[in-house]
């Protein structure tokens, strides 16, 4: 499977509705349709993009699908703030008619999984916020291969 991870754009600093409904700023959106436009540029969009809940990143994921001409993001719970490595492919599991997927959500959660997939230490992944990774999971071992990580300022720039 090629699985794409891309955490939520830029956000306001703080919502008085609480942590869960924190919105994009424009900057956030700017990121995801960039962000959707490379994905649409590679050829290989995704086929379907799970988010999480949370209001910075089903917006992330909704501009995303938008610029990338994707149907809309599937709202999934357990992509919420402290996802651990392991419910994730748990959960991956049940997407295997998908050849690419999508998952937008957090840190630290994002880099935590892909440290996870290539057998690396999570501070060691630089995951900014508007970020785009791309990876393969080889089944049945759950490890991958990291193919590319930009950081938003280098999508910025096409």
């Amino acid at each position: 499977m090629d699985l794409y991870l891309l955490r939520h754009g830029k956000a306001e600093d703080r919502n008085p509705e609480g942590d869960t409904a924190r919105e994009l700023v424009e900057k956030g959106r700017e990121q995801a349709r960039k962000a959707g436009n490379l994905v649409r540029s590679l050829g290989k969009p995704p086929e379907i993009v799970l988010t999480s809940p949370y209001a910075r990143a089903r917006q992330t994921a909704e501009e995303f699908c938008s610029a990338a001409g994707l149907p809309g993001p599937v709202i999934q719970g357990w992509l919420g703030c402290g996802m651990e490595p392991e419910t994730a492919l748990r959960e991956l599991a049940g997407y295997a008619e998908f050849q690419r997927v999508c998952l937008v959500g957090h840190e630290p959660c994002l880099s935590e999984l892909v440290a996870f997939l290539i057998g690396a230490q999570a501070d060691h992944i630089d995951f900014k916020k508007g970020a785009l990774a791309g990876l393969q999971i080889h089944p049945p071992s759950c490890r991958g291969t990291l193919c590319f990580l930009v950081p938003p300022k280098w999508i910025d720039e096409e």
